[in-house]
């Protein structure tokens, strides 16, 4: 796409090598890998910089994540895009499933099923999305994830099944 709009705006990012990280699935337990993660033992995966995804608490069957919206975030019509906010509903989601898996064991989202319920802007304030098991079993997991604004409305859901899969 050619940017015609003066001045231009510009972001720079980086990030490390995910394969660290890859390095360790299957080797600590998912809870212990969010939270050497979260204690900057791990480095936050590439995704989370790219969002500019933060803040992402872990607990048992549990995760919350923010991201405070920016105009790089943007769709044609000056909000926040859907697949953003779809993003950040599979990450808490697929994250509070894999809190629950012991080492070895691996998930995989089936699907996401979102529901867009307000518009995001700059002015929403910062985005606090929360993850929660519904049901685990053996080879299923069903969550739920949640967007709430500065406000604390409610501004997107989603429910997603999770694959769970031993690890090679």
């Amino acid at each position: 796409m050619t940017q015609t709009q003066e001045p231009a705006r510009s972001r720079t990012f980086s990030w490390a090598d995910p394969a660290a990280n890859a390095a360790q699935v299957g080797r600590r337990s998912g809870i212990d890998m969010l939270r050497a993660m979260i204690a900057g033992e791990l480095a936050a995966p590439p995704v989370m910089h790219l969002l500019d995804m933060s803040r992402m608490e872990a607990d048992e069957g549990r995760v919350s994540v923010e991201l405070t919206p920016q105009e790089f975030h943007y769709n044609p019509l000056g909000t926040v895009h859907g697949g953003v906010l779809s993003t950040l509903l599979d990450t808490a989601a697929g994250c509070a499933v894999h809190t629950t898996l012991p080492a070895g064991v691996g998930y995989t989202s089936l699907d996401l099923n979102v529901k867009f319920l307000r518009p995001v802007t700059v002015d929403s304030g910062t985005l606090r999305c929360e993850g929660t098991v519904l049901q685990r079993g053996r080879r299923t997991a069903l969550a739920e994830a949640r967007i709430t604004d500065a406000d604390a409305r409610l501004i997107a859901h989603a429910t997603s099944t999770c694959l769970i899969l031993p690890l090679p």
